[in-house]
């Protein structure tokens, strides 16, 4: 079902909102898992299927303090209070990104516990790439270089092929 663009920041400011509270409830780096999923369809098929093998990878990795899972409509979205140093827990979501085969689908932030987001370049790790051409992601997503089709068909293709190999 397509969502809105209003749908969209609702969500953003729940997100930030719920943050917020984890954050103080807890007063642990928080890890915030959602998926990258372009388009005004978030909730897909295909959306909860690489939000399951993102929290699998997660949840195997991490002794987790606390977590929230929600399932909207705007898609699937995690959050995990884990009692860990926020730049070592942002190396291994990266690592995790890296080196799980749909990792690039997954969209892992790290917050530290004074609420301050975490970037790849703090650990010294490049920008993430494009799906489509291997640039610059954020440049391609600021030009709008390539169509949502053409980038859910790489992402569809992605996931067929995970699934052939691992399910």
């Amino acid at each position: 079902m397509p969502i809105t663009l209003e749908q969209v920041l609702q969500a953003r400011d729940h997100r930030a909102d719920r943050q917020r509270f984890m954050l103080q409830a807890y007063g642990l780096p928080l890890v915030s898992l959602t998926v990258v999923m372009p388009g005004s369809e978030k909730r897909t098929p295909t959306s909860l299927y690489i939000a399951q093998k993102a929290i699998e990878a997660i949840e195997n990795r991490f002794s987790i303090a606390e977590m929230e899972k929600e399932d909207l409509p705007t898609g699937y979205e995690a959050r995990y209070a884990i009692d860990m140093e926020a730049l070592s827990l942002k190396r291994a979501t990266v690592a995790i990104e890296e080196s799980h085969p749909l990792g690039r689908l997954f969209d892992i932030d790290v917050i530290d516990s004074n609420g301050s987001p975490i970037s790849r370049e703090q650990i010294g790790e490049e920008p993430r790439e494009c799906l489509v051409c291997g640039e610059l992601s954020a440049a391609c997503v600021r030009s709008r270089r390539h169509s949502v089709p053409e980038v859910l068909d790489v992402i569809e293709t992605m996931v067929m092929e995970y699934k052939q190999e691992h399910d």
